[in-house]
């Protein structure tokens, strides 16, 4: 059978991922799973140096992927900071229950979480870039260059922990249509916002009892 000519980084994910999701789990070489799909092993080197550095790209696709189709909106150009971070979780969760069976493959049933996280390492700084370019919010000058870096990291590695927090939640979410999800997404932003801008603590407690409703046994 002829070699595919000019194959893709995109069609390399395509096809890792549709082996991934048939049970045939991970290719064991990467000269086995180009043969197999008849590339040159060399068209994978050009994109990726390991199965590792593919699957952390995969995560970080739906993040470029989410923030390409918001910029393609000309009314999320005007939206205000809430809006924008509610219009990113919306699309990146839609992106993610269409790919749902590898996402849960990957993470929930991998018990090391600590090697679940180095797979969303790449997904992190597209996550953070974004918040950096797009999510601008009040903040105080301590009229310290040091003190406002800190400040701002602060900001960026709450943002992420967010994301991770949503991200356990969707995966344990077993309601139609991930409805509590986005219900979820909603009070946690709104509430994070609240916190923010030291605005009453309403929705915060709100997001509180909703989560508490969640976790307690059902009597």
């Amino acid at each position: 059978m002829a070699r595919k000519k000019n194959i893709t980084s995109d069609k390399i994910i395509e096809l890792y991922m549709d082996q991934v999701l048939m049970g045939n789990n991970t290719p064991h070489t990467i000269y086995a799973f180009s043969k197999n799909n008849d590339f040159d092993e060399s068209d994978f080197y050009k994109f990726f140096n390991s199965f590792e550095t593919l699957e952390k790209k995969v995560f970080a696709i739906f993040c470029s992927k989410t923030v390409q189709l918001l910029l393609q909106n000309d009314d999320y150009k005007t939206y205000d900071a809430k809006s924008k971070l509610l219009s990113f979780y919306y699309t990146f969760f839609e992106l993610l229950s269409a790919n749902r069976s590898y996402v849960i493959l990957k993470l929930k049933q991998n018990k090391n979480k600590l090697e679940s996280l180095k797979l969303l390492s790449k997904l992190r700084k597209e996550f953070q870039d974004y918040i950096s370019a797009e999510i601008h919010t009040d903040k105080i000058d301590f009229k310290n260059k040091t003190v406002n870096k800190i400040q701002d990291k602060g900001f960026l590695e709450a943002s992420w922990m967010h994301l991770l927090f949503t991200l356990q939640f969707w995966l344990d979410d077993q309601s139609e249509n991930f409805e509590k999800t986005d219900i979820f997404i909603e009070k946690s932003v709104k509430a994070s916002f609240d916190l923010r801008d030291i605005t009453p603590l309403q929705s915060v407690f709100d997001f509180a009892k909703f989560l508490w409703k969640e976790k307690m046994p059902s009597v």
